[in-house]
């Protein structure tokens, strides 16, 4: 969703559910290299609040975080959670971008979850449609006025010029997968309280969907069925995971219901993509997010859903010094949406 287009100089924004990231590239012809990137945790209570004050604490939590940075730039690409946009793909007839702009506008209304006059919609077109040779596919996505106009006052109120929103799931995947991305890939990005799935076909995203289930849900399992305290369950789980060996695998059998509600909804997806794309297999499943670290997960996902696993990389794209590398691989499960954005082409 662009406001302003042709502006070269801005930073990539991610509010998250537990920390703001915040990154700067520099482009050089066709290569991006990285300027600045930084981190503050925020408390996820204030975060979800609508309410004023705590709005205002996340305002001024970004405002520090940018000084900290030494961030110059006041435009600003941020990132929509995608609890908070609808996206489909749906089939509409071939015509002119004239028409078809109308032709969406018309059938939105009953396409997406909010009232059209409430809502803000943008659309792409992607192709033919794999069901209808007739018809054209196009993505659309809408989120309510109320939720990007209140964005858009708090970070107007600290001075920033947002040029551009952009749902999550598709920062992610220009992020973590190859610019010159073909094929279909999964790219899975597991945060604190829900887990978000996109489904690409040469890099075009054809399914996302936002799971409520979280590696906070995961902590909580391990809790309630160890009889610990949190600190320690995250401790636990991020130690031994899915382990068999470790601690008798007393982790893994703590946790194993809740993984297998969320590798359940990962296969529904798999299957939603495949009774509309016949034919078209999935080659690759990228995960990212906190319970990426989580030992021997992704290697789970890899024999259930029989897909060949990689660990996201959020930087794969971006030059960066050498000696820079460890520190970056790091925490690279963290910055994939804040990177994406500050990848967008304007």
């Amino acid at each position: 969703m662009n406001i302003l287009s042709g502006v070269s100089d801005f930073f990539g924004l991610d509010i998250g559910t537990t920390a703001i990231r915040v990154v700067e590239l520099r482009t050089t012809g066709t290569t991006k290299s990285l300027v600045r990137y930084a981190y503050a945790p925020i408390d996820p209570k204030i975060v979800s609040s609508d309410a004023p004050a705590d709005q205002q604490k996340v305002a001024q939590a970004i405002r520090e975080l940018v000084a900290q940075a030494k961030i110059t730039t006041k435009n600003v690409a941020v990132g929509i959670p995608s609890q908070r946009v609808f996206t489909t793909v749906v089939d509409i007839e071939r015509l002119s971008e004239a028409e078809l702009a109308k032709t969406i506008k018309f059938q939105a209304d009953s396409l997406i979850p909010t009232p059209l006059a409430e809502s803000k919609i943008d659309w792409a077109l992607i192709g033919d449609s794999p069901i209808d040779k007739t018809k054209v596919e196009v993505l659309l996505s809408s989120v309510s006025n109320e939720y990007v106009e209140q964005r858009l006052d708090m970070l107007e109120m600290i001075g920033l010029n947002v040029i551009a929103f952009e749902p999550d799931g598709m920062a992610l995947t220009r992020a973590v997968l190859p610019v010159d991305a073909t094929g279909a890939r999964m790219v899975l990005d597991i945060g604190n309280k829900s887990t978000d799935i996109v489904i690409v076909i040469n890099g075009v995203p054809r399914l996302t969907r936002s799971i409520a289930t979280g590696s906070e849900a995961i902590i909580r399992s391990a809790m309630q069925n160890l009889n610990i305290d949190e600190a320690q369950a995250q401790q636990f789980v991020f130690k031994f995971g899915l382990s068999k060996e470790k601690l008798e695998g007393q982790v893994l059998q703590a946790i194993g219901g809740t993984i297998e509600i969320l590798t359940s909804e990962i296969e529904k997806s798999v299957k939603f993509f495949g009774t509309r794309y016949a034919g078209i297999k999935i080659e690759q499943l990228v995960v990212t997010g906190s319970a990426s670290v989580i030992p021997e997960f992704p290697l789970f996902l890899a024999n259930k859903l029989s897909l060949n696993v990689e660990i996201g990389n959020a930087w794969r794209n971006v030059g960066f010094p050498r000696e820079r590398q460890n520190e970056l691989l790091a925490i690279s499960n963290q910055f994939s949406v804040a990177v994406g954005l500050a990848e967008r082409q304007q």
